[in-house]
C-alpha cells in the first residue's frame, strides 16, 4: 500500500521547528509519509507553519503558500493547509486574500488538522517528535507564550500569555532524545526566565536545568532567550556547578538608553542592564552572551544609539544580533507612536553597530587561538567537518573548521577535543588533539 505523502515546511524560529516535529510525528504514526523542508513538494498534501514574527518573515510565509496555491491551481498538489503564527494572527485576512487554502489554523490546532485529514490526534504521543535537526541535538521548548508586553513585540498576540510545560513532562522528552541518540539540548523557550510561575507560583529554571543535567546522556545544555527583569539569579549557581550546562546565555536587551528602554516598556534601566551584565560575567566566569539589540525604535535620538554603542563596546558581547525597528500592527507602538526614525537612518545605524560587532566578535574569536576546546561536530562540507563549541548555537554563531584531510579520527555527531589554530571575524580553525588513552 503506498501511503500519501504530506510536505511540511517551517518557517521562523526553532519555536516553529519543533510545533512541525510533533506533527510529523503524529501524521507518521497515523500512517502518512511525511517530508519536511523539501526544496521541490512532491506530496499530495502541503502544510505550512509560518511566521509572523516582523514584516520580512510574514512577506515569507506569504510568498511560501502563494507558491503553494500556484502549484494546487495547476493540479500538482491536492490539498494545502496553513497553520503557524502567522495564520493564528491574521487567519481572517489570509482566508480573504488566498482563499485557494482549503484551511487555515492556529499555532496549536494540530489536533483539528489529523481529523480533518481523517486520523485522530494521539494525546499519548504528545512528547514525541521526528527530529530534523542533526541526530546529536535537539530543541527542547520548556513553554508557550509571553507575559511581557514590550512595546514593539506582536509574539503574544500570537502565542498568549505564557504557560509552562510540567517539569515531569519536560524530563520525560529529554530522556526519550537522548535515547535517540541527542547530546545536546537547546533549551528554548519564548522567555526562559518566567518558567514556574503559573504552574510552581515561584520560578523554576534553576531546578529544571538541574533535573535535565541529570538526565543520562546529556552532555550539553544550552540556555536561549533569557529577559534580564527579575532573572532568577541561582541560575548562575547551576551554570557554574555543573559542567555540562553551556556557559553561554541567550538574553535579548534591545536598548540601553533611558529613553529607549522606558518607550519599549521593558521594566529595566540603563544602569540596571549594566549592572546585569557585571553580574553574569562575575558569577560564571567566561561566559558568552548572546544578545539581540534594536534599532530606530519610536523616540531613539542620536544620543540614544550613542549610548548603545558606548554599550556594545563596553560589554564586548561575544554573539549579538541586531535589527531596525518595523510598526507591527496590534502592539503598543504601532498604535501610540509614530515610526519618527527615517528608514534610512535606521539601516545606518544598523550598519554602523554590525560593524562595530564585527570588530568585537574578530578579537573575540583571535583570543582563543591556541586553547584546546570541546568541539561536537555537526556536519562534513567539502574539504571541512564543522563544529561548534560550548559557546555557538547552531545555525546564528560561529563555527568550528577542521580540514578532513588533517583529522582522520572526527565524527559527525561526535565530541572532539581541539586545539584552534587560527580565527576570522567568526569562525575557528581547528585540529583534533590525538585522545592519548585511545
Amino acid at each position: 500500500m503506498v501511503r500519501e505523502t504530506i510536505d511540511i515546511l517551517t518557517l521562523g524560529c526553532s519555536k516553529n521547528l519543533v510545533d512541525s516535529e510533533r506533527l510529523m510525528f503524529q501524521l507518521e504514526t497515523a500512517g502518512f509519509r511525511v517530508t519536511h523542508d523539501s526544496p521541490d513538494p512532491q506530496g499530495s498534501i502541503a502544510v505550512v507553519n509560518t511566521c509572523g514574527f516582523i514584516a520580512d518573515a510574514q512577506e515569507e510565509s506569504i510568498n511560501t503558500i502563494l507558491e503553494l496555491a500556484q502549484r494546487k491551481s495547476e493540479g500538482r498538489l491536492k490539498h494545502l493547509y496553513v497553520m503557524g503564527c502567522l495564520s493564528e494572527r491574521f487567519m481572517k485576512e489570509l482566508r480573504l486574500e488566498i482563499p485557494e487554502v482549503d484551511r487555515y489554523y492556529g499555532k496549536f490546532d494540530w489536533d483539528q488538522l489529523l481529523s480533518d485529514l481523517g486520523r485522530a490526534y494521539r494525546q499519548d504521543l504528545h512528547v514525541r517528535r521526528h527530529l530534523t535537526t542533526p541526530s546529536h541535538y535537539a530543541y527542547l521548548k520548556i513553554s508557550e507564550g509571553c507575559n511581557r508586553h514590550c512595546s514593539y513585540c506582536a509574539i503574544p498576540l500570537m502565542t498568549g500569555r505564557h504557560r509552562s510545560r510540567p517539569m515531569e513532562e519536560i524530563v520525560e522528552e529529554a530522556r526519550l532524545l537522548t535515547k535517540q541518540g541527542v547530546k545536546e539540548l537547546q533549551v528554548i523557550a519564548q522567555e526562559l526566565t518566567y518558567y514556574g510561575l503559573d504552574l510552581y507560583h515561584e520560578r523554576r529554571l534553576s531546578e529544571l536545568v538541574e533535573r535535565l543535567t541529570d538526565v543520562p546522556g546529556v552532555e550539553w545544555v544550552r540556555l536561549h532567550y533569557a529577559y534580564p527583569t527579575d532573572f532568577p539569579t541561582d541560575l548562575l549557581r547551576v551554570m557554574r556547578e555543573r559542567p555540562n550546562v553551556c556557559n553561554y546565555l541567550d538574553v535579548a536587551l534591545q536598548h540601553v538608553s533611558d529613553n529607549v528602554l522606558q518607550a519599549m516598556r521593558r521594566n529595566i534601566s540603563s544602569r540596571e542592564t549594566y549592572d546585569f551584565i557585571n553580574m553574569l560575567r562575575s558569577e560564571v566566569p567566561g561566559i558568552h552572551l548572546r544578545t539581540t539589540l534594536m534599532v530606530g525604535h519610536p523616540g531613539e535620538t542620536e544620543e540614544d544609539f550613542r549610548q548603545l554603542m558606548d554599550f556594545v563596546r563596553w560589554a564586548r558581547f561575544e554573539r549579538m544580533g541586531a535589527f531596525a525597528y518595523s510598526p507591527e500592527e496590534g502592539t503598543y507602538s504601532a498604535s501610540h507612536y509614530a515610526d519618527e526614525v527615517p528608514d534610512d537612518v535606521k539601516q545606518q545605524r544598523l550598519n554602523q553597530l554590525m560593524r562595530l560587532q564585527q570588530r568585537i566578535s574578530g578579537e573575540v574569536q583571535e583570543q582563543k587561538v591556541g586553547q584546546q576546546m570541546k568541539v561536537i561536530i555537526d556536519r562534513r562540507e567539502g574539504e571541512y567537518y564543522v563544529g561548534r563549541t560550548e559557546f555557538d548555537s547552531p545555525e546564528v554563531d560561529p563555527e568550528v573548521l577542521l580540514r578532513v584531510a588533517d583529522n582522520p579520527n572526527v565524527c559527525v555527531g561526535q565530541f572532539c577535543t581541539c586545539r584552534i589554530t587560527s580565527a576570522d571575524d567568526f569562525d575557528l580553525y581547528a585540529s583534533q588533539i590525538p585522545d592519548t588513552n585511545a
